[in-house]
């Protein structure tokens, strides 16, 4: 490829340009960054277990308004088989009252034993509840502070100029037809130009046997020269 030796350089720099624009194509994740995604995912299981407390909060106290609305029909019931008693004079309606008295006693006091258990156990829950509503606000936190570390670190990026821009830049100093043959072998080998260090081809890194380096060092100066493994133009004077 004909090219004048002063724009050797230009496309070197044209070559490292493109590498960095296809580096930045795909998006690179910071530690900043990570830490958000980690804490945001941490703030979502934590939710999700401070929902799941609250409901079996929600489900112990239904239970004990259920215990205690039966407590109050059975003593309710409890009394009206007593008043029944007292003005009731046949024997087997009596036996009835007495047995409904009876079962009344007996069930109410299952159901305060079932209340008591209730209670101690809807303790236990609360404190779980408020123990993870504890971990969700802190992990809220941890939230708030990544995000300001990843605003703080782009604010003090260094501010670097669009690849694109300097590729079409450096594409302007160069011929059309330098361009063109540039961008043919960097579609070829996804290299296109590299340094020649003078031992290897820094487009494959393969180092150059004598006869292939003797070539490439008498190639002439408004000519650029190509690896013979991998067919990169080769810079040999950065100068």
């Amino acid at each position: 490829m004909k090219l004048d030796h002063t724009l050797h350089k230009t496309l070197l720099q044209l070559a490292n340009a493109v590498r960095t624009q296809d580096a930045n194509a795909v998006p690179k994740t910071t530690p900043e960054q990570e830490a958000v995604e980690k804490a945001v995912a941490e703030l979502s299981r934590n939710r999700d277990a401070a929902s799941a407390a609250q409901m079996a909060v929600d489900d112990m106290e239904n239970e004990i308004l259920r215990i205690q609305s039966d407590e109050r029909k059975l003593r309710r019931r409890k009394k009206d088989s007593q008043d029944a008693l007292g003005a009731e004079t046949d024997e087997d309606r009596r036996r009835d009252l007495n047995h409904d008295v009876y079962t009344a006693k007996s069930r109410i006091a299952d159901l305060m034993s079932e209340l008591q258990e209730a209670h101690n156990e809807i303790h236990a829950l609360r404190n779980n509840r408020d123990l993870a509503q504890s971990r969700v606000k802190d992990t809220e936190r941890k939230v708030e502070e990544a995000r300001a570390a990843v605003e703080q670190a782009q604010s003090a990026a260094p501010t670097v100029e669009d690849p694109a821009v300097v590729i079409a830049r450096l594409e302007e100093q160069l011929p059309a037809d330098v361009v063109a043959e540039f961008q043919a072998q960097r579609l070829e080998n996804g290299v296109g130009a590299a340094l020649f260090n003078g031992r290897s081809c820094g487009g494959c890194a393969m180092v150059l046997p004598a006869s292939g380096i003797s070539e490439i060092r008498n190639t002439p100066k408004d000519e650029v020269p190509q690896c013979p493994e991998c067919g990169s133009y080769l810079i040999t004077d950065i100068s």
